[in-house]
């Protein structure tokens, strides 16, 4: 359903004078609009007294001579000479239709369109397709602002792209701390896990990528981070223990198995209420829910197979840790 706050629903008569005739024919412009303010306005005269009752005098032609535009022909206006003219003879009436009301935006004068999804539709679609009609009607001499949630949408999702680059780049920054590139880049692989699971989370439980939904990506990234961090410095402390890497790493992931399950499902947990959609006006929040579990979820169970294989091809041996600490022993010395 559409609908548009401008409406032109109030019928106007626009009159036009034409002043060359009217001055050929002796009969000036304060005569033309008396004649009409008199006929047509219904202007209070005076009153008068009856039966102990006060009546107002108005000044107006019977209804059936003013209900239609062409009884404007019928009324006569006074010449100059005495002599009368018909009105019609020197006028131009335009019939138009008019907004009771006029709205502005920003200093402009403006009509809010709005409209409801279809089913199966989603807010980028409608905004899409609300551009598509504006270029197709829309001359240079008008343009187009989104508000309400639109704005908010396109607004977040023009933002969300760099938000998601910046945090990131971040995590990455403060996991490059070990020196040693392998680590941060083998962590890091749990990011595009978790948002292969959001992404699936919201097709399976016919969600749309919406605001909250992508705050609740956003999110993911800090969460589903710490799983791998986890088993991977856990599998650098067994290799500097003397262990071997694929030992190391299987050691990692079945002894931190329970801390990532207790944390996961912690935190998944408490986001149960929002994806339920639990509470007045939780339904628009229900994405964000959904996103936060389904991430996590599929990450966990990802994360246990795939960081380890990673580790294991990607990872330095212990002795290159060994390597490494001695060289830099020997110059800080």
């Amino acid at each position: 359903m559409v609908d548009v706050n401008l409406k032109f629903n109030k019928p106007e008569l626009n009159i036009t004078i034409e002043r060359d005739k009217a001055n050929l024919m002796g009969v000036s412009v304060q005569d033309i609009a008396q004649t009409l303010q008199l006929s047509l306005s219904s202007g209070r005269m005076a009153y008068f007294t009856l039966n102990g009752k006060q009546y107002q005098v108005v000044g107006q032609v019977s209804r059936e001579n003013r209900d239609e535009p062409l009884d404007l022909k019928s009324l006569n206006v006074r010449t100059a000479s005495g002599g009368m003219v018909a009105l019609d003879n020197l006028v131009n009436v335009e019939e138009v239709s008019s907004p009771p009301q006029l709205y502005h935006y920003n200093r402009y004068q403006s009509a809010t369109v709005s409209a409801a999804l279809a089913p199966g539709k989603t807010i980028g679609d409608g905004i899409d397709a609300m551009n598509e009609i504006a270029k197709e009607i829309l001359d240079d001499s008008f343009s187009t602002e989104l508000t309400g949630s639109s704005r908010d949408f396109a607004e977040l999702l023009k933002h969300t792209f760099c938000l998601f680059t910046r945090s990131s780049t971040c995590l990455f920054s403060s996991l490059s701390s070990v020196r040693v590139l392998e680590i941060p880049l083998i962590i890091m692989i749990t990011v595009p896990l978790a948002l292969a699971g959001a992404v699936f989370s919201l097709w399976l439980f016919h969600q749309t990528l919406n605001i909250f939904s992508q705050i609740g990506i956003i999110m993911l990234i800090g969460l589903v981070t710490k799983n791998g961090i986890l088993i991977v410095e856990f599998a650098n402390q067994l290799q500097e223990q003397g262990k071997e890497k694929a030992t190391a790493i299987l050691e990692a992931a079945t002894a931190r198995l329970r801390p990532i399950l207790m944390t996961t499902l912690a935190t998944a947990l408490g986001a149960l209420p929002i994806a339920l959609a639990l509470g007045a006006g939780a339904k628009s929040r229900m994405g964000m829910g959904i996103v936060i579990i389904g991430g996590l979820m599929f990450s966990l169970i990802l994360t246990l197979f795939v960081i380890p294989a990673i580790y294991s091809f990607l990872a330095a041996h212990k002795s290159t840790y060994s390597t490494k600490n001695k060289t830099s022993n020997e110059e800080e010395i």
